[in-house]
């Protein structure tokens, strides 16, 4: 054992390098992705719990598979097939456990199962095999968090409902498989080669396996030009690794790369998987034309010698095989380097109402370069700080603030006069707005600065470019939504006394039609829901009428079952939750005999990294809050309607404190 300065920060790295191999040798033992997963969590608590003390261990990954395996015993021995999942571990003699890397190749192949629908398989395997959290994963494919989280939870839930299999496909079945398969190593590599959030630029561990994947796959499949392709493609990008940050980690554009640099023996992998490639034949795929634009690069001996003519069209034959507008925009960089600034520019302006990219910091980045090389350093300025804003990788981030410092210094002096950041912040510090409404109309000003940019002259802002804004932004949003918006612009247009910015947008009609509450054979049906958590949780919002999240809130320690009343505290201050007996009965029961921590948990400990606060953690078992999101999802699930529904066909007998005495005197 060595010294554990920091056990927190090795259980974090650990869990990035070893994720995948303890949980595909952990799915080989209980065939269930998902308890698979768990298991190698609890590991990692234990890590947590003992590292501090004992030492990081010399051999980490093994101590983690060690751990792990026991608690895997431990749960088949309770399990009612124990004696079969004991004759099959008894096979395999001790010490001589199947290849790891076979079993990381079984595990993808399950996270990319025909069962599942394509965006599960993809989300489950970058979770599973990346160790990419929900976050990353939705940055990577410009979808919010939540759906991630959504999508995984549903596939490890889908995936031992069918009980499928852990092995890799038959021959007949893995060309089907592959396209998923290669979209996730891709994603993997990706997340290595340019992280998305953190201090650093690059993930390098995280593009080497995503390296020794495709190697593997290519092994496995040695037929399928695509698979040479994609092998291809990240050996050219993984060359540049060493050129492509500077001395304080800052980011070093292609053109400006020393190519020197450049690791000569993956170029020489790199051309030789595309010769594979080849030499399997069929149409060209998306990986073997990407691999063909990395390529160009490559032979390239400086930047100004890229044949970036046909590199553009390479481009173009992709957006055929694959329209996306990171396509395009991928394109309009080669148009520009290959036909001028102005030729990329205007393709650019095609992709920029894109609502899929109305988030994505590299549309700033390509126009911003674009605007530079114009000229016109005052629009790149702000396009470089809108992209700085996006961007969660702080080294990017730097950079980009950098160009954009150099931009506004070299541009000409603009109008006098406020600028739209200024003005939102005059507006929001006004001392006659409640705090719920600073936050909604917040809501609005920051999206116009960040679309708009923060050090735009407020005479410079027009109805054409706010209704820009609104159509990419909530152009599909509901319509109270839309208008709430709305009346944000024309308060704010107000304020500074400048013309109405919400002239260009047409108030949405509303449906102001009261969603049912829930009630007669629907409730009935809830009350024999399997789940005890969920049959407490609905009848307590029944019977109380109290809002989802304050029942969520509840500690067992606040509770007082006697009086049958638990008490939160509001922002305006604490508040008492009463229930009738239905409630009352199933308490005890949930609460198990625990006497501290959250009332309503979620169904399996936190991973390490992700530790909730303390005060949503439960001290006994180890298990977080659960939250209004999964409790909001469980309920549509199994009813059609929303927790609020629920809630709303209640008596409300909510007693806040200033209450509480009265309410003692009339029990």
């Amino acid at each position: 054992m060595s010294a554990a300065p920091d056990a927190h920060g090795a259980v974090d790295a650990i869990w990035k390098l070893e994720s995948a191999r303890i949980i595909a040798g952990l799915t080989r033992m209980v065939r269930d992705v998902g308890l698979a997963e768990e298991l190698a969590q609890d590991a990692l608590v234990a890590a947590l719990e003992q590292w501090p003390a004992q030492g990081v261990p010399d051999s980490p990954g093994a101590w983690l598979m060690t751990a792990a395996k026991r608690r895997a015993i431990d749960h088949i021995r309770r399990d009612e097939r124990m004696a079969r999942r004991h004759e099959e571990i008894a096979r395999t003699p001790e010490g001589q456990d199947p290849e790891p890397d076979d079993d990381v190749l079984r595990l993808m192949f399950i996270s990319c199962h025909p069962v599942l629908p394509a965006e599960e398989r993809v989300a489950l395997t970058l979770r599973l095999l990346g160790g990419l959290g929900a976050q990353e994963i939705a940055r990577a494919f410009l979808v919010p968090e939540q759906t991630v989280s959504q999508r995984i939870a549903r596939a490890k839930r889908t995936l031992a409902e069918e009980r499928v299999p852990f092995e890799l496909p038959p021959g007949p079945q893995l060309a089907g498989r592959l396209t998923s398969v290669l979209d996730v190593i891709y994603l993997i590599f990706n997340e290595g080669y340019s992280a998305t959030s953190g201090d650093d630029l690059m993930r390098p561990a995280l593009a080497l396996e995503a390296l020794r994947l495709g190697r593997l796959l290519a092994e496995l499949a040695p037929r399928e030009a695509e698979v040479h392709g994609l092998v291809a493609l990240m050996e050219i990008q993984a060359s540049r690794a060493a050129a492509r940050t500077g001395p304080s980690g800052e980011p070093i554009q292609l053109h400006e790369q020393n190519r020197g640099l450049w690791d000569r023996l993956l170029i020489t992998r790199g051309f030789a998987a595309m010769l594979r490639a080849r030499q399997a034949g069929g149409p060209l795929g998306p990986y073997v034309l990407q691999a063909a634009i990395a390529v160009c690069h490559a032979q390239a001996t400086t930047a100004e010698d890229t044949n970036w003519a046909q590199i553009a069209t390479l481009y173009e034959k992709l957006e055929r095989l694959t329209p996306s507008p990171v396509v395009r925009l991928n394109r309009a960089v080669a148009v520009g380097m290959a036909h001028g600034p102005q030729a990329g520019l205007d393709l650019v302006e095609t992709v920029a109402a894109e609502r899929a990219l109305k988030d994505y910091h590299l549309l700033s980045v390509v126009r911003g370069d674009l605007l530079t090389r114009l000229g016109r350093h005052g629009e790149a300025a702000k396009d470089f700080e809108r992209a700085a804003a996006l961007t969660r990788n702080a080294a990017e981030r730097a950079f980009l603030l950098g160009r954009a410092a150099a931009g506004a210094a070299r541009a000409r002096p603009g109008r006098a006069g406020i600028t739209l950041g200024e003005a939102a912040e005059g507006f929001l510090a006004r001392e006659d707005l409640e705090a719920e409404t600073v936050r909604s109309y917040g809501q609005t000003l920051r999206r116009l600065r960040l679309d708009l940019g923060p050090g735009t002259p407020l005479a410079d802002v027009t109805v054409g470019k706010v209704a820009g804004v609104f159509a990419v932004a909530w152009g599909t949003a509901a319509p109270r939504t839309w208008n709430r918006h709305r009346a944000a612009v024309r308060s704010f247009s107000a304020w500074a006394a400048i013309e109405d910015l919400s002239a260009g947008l047409d108030r949405k009609p509303e449906n102001r039609e009261r969603r049912p509450a829930v009630h007669g054979p629907d409730l009935e049906a809830l009350w024999r829901h399997p789940s005890l958590r969920e049959r407490t949780l609905w009848r307590l919002l029944h019977e109380s009428g109290a809002s989802a999240r304050a029942a969520l809130s509840l500690d067992v320690e606040d509770l007082d079952l006697t009086a049958r009343r638990g008490r939160v505290t509001t922002r305006t201050g604490p508040v008492w939750i009463s229930w009738g007996y239905g409630t009352a009965a199933l308490l005890p029961e949930l609460l198990a005999g625990r006497t501290r921590g959250p009332v309503f948990l979620a169904d399996r400990r936190p991973a390490p990294a992700r530790l909730p606060k303390p005060a949503d953690l439960c001290p006994d078992t180890g298990r977080g809050r659960l939250s209004y999101e999964r409790a909001e999802y469980l309920f549509k699930k199994a009813a059609g309607h929303t927790l609020h529904q629920l809630a709303s066909g209640a008596k409300h007998t909510l007693v806040n404190a200033a209450g509480e005495q009265r309410a003692e005197q009339r029990g």
